[in-house]
């Protein structure tokens, strides 16, 4: 496989690049016809292929060969998170989640998000450029910002945790999952679940948990349950 890794998603019904990615083939890369390239379709494939027609505004492609790419982890991994005030926060944590390996991002609007709505055009540019930079063929799904009470109401197959900082009865996410498991983690606002988001997640079959001894930011938090819950199947 080439190191430089394209995307589009109709790539296997449709063999061409779009606009953004035939530019960077042709002005940035300087390929030209004949040469060959990877496209993956974000749904666990690599397309090898020909370019046909060097069109910076439409490469046409042939394709010579299909491989499957199965993920790198056997479960389900889905993140809800309050995206917090400053969008580069957001944007960092996406770019790492896409990195580690997640399969779903869930933005949520709780009590307390200082953040009310997200530019999900922007930050799916981002899932597909560290997907391609990981050398990835899955895209995670991002979803549209939905509220909390709307949210956890939502049917899960799997674990189901909320993380919080409240001195209330909790365990530690690296103890509470098992190996192999599907999982879901609910991440909290800058300024936490409020008490009686965490209790309504409880009594929806969310069990409580603590990512450590230290309080840590909304972006760190989310990419430490991923860590951890990588690492536990990594063992």
């Amino acid at each position: 496989m080439n190191d430089t890794l394209f995307y589009y998603s109709d790539i296997k019904n449709n063999p061409q690049l779009p606009e953004q990615e035939s530019k960077h083939c042709i002005k940035v890369l300087r390929m030209k016809e004949g040469d060959f390239l990877t496209v993956t379709d974000g749904k666990g494939a690599f397309y090898e292929c020909t370019l046909l027609d060097s069109n910076p505004k439409n490469c046409t492609l042939s394709i010579n060969n299909i491989i499957e790419q199965p993920k790198s982890w056997n479960f389900n991994l889905h993140i809800a998170f309050a995206p917090t005030k400053n969008m580069d926060r957001n944007e960092w944590f996406v770019e790492k989640a896409t990195e580690f390996g997640v399969d779903r991002l869930t933005p949520l609007n709780c009590r307390f998000s200082e953040r009310k709505e997200i530019k999900k055009e922007r930050l799916e540019k981002i899932l597909i450029s560290a997907m391609k930079q990981s050398q990835q063929a899955s895209l995670p799904l991002l979803d549209e910002m939905i509220s909390f009470n709307e949210f956890i109401s939502i049917s899960f197959d799997g674990k189901k945790y909320i993380a919080h900082c409240y001195k209330k009865e909790k365990v530690l996410l690296s103890k509470a999952y098992a190996k192999n498991e599907n999982a879901l983690v609910l991440i909290g606002p800058e300024g936490d679940f409020s008490e009686n988001e965490i209790d309504l997640a409880i009594k929806h079959g969310f069990e409580p948990i603590s990512l450590g001894d230290n309080r840590l930011r909304t972006e760190t938090a989310c990419l430490a349950a991923c860590h951890t819950i990588h690492v536990i199947n990594q063992l």
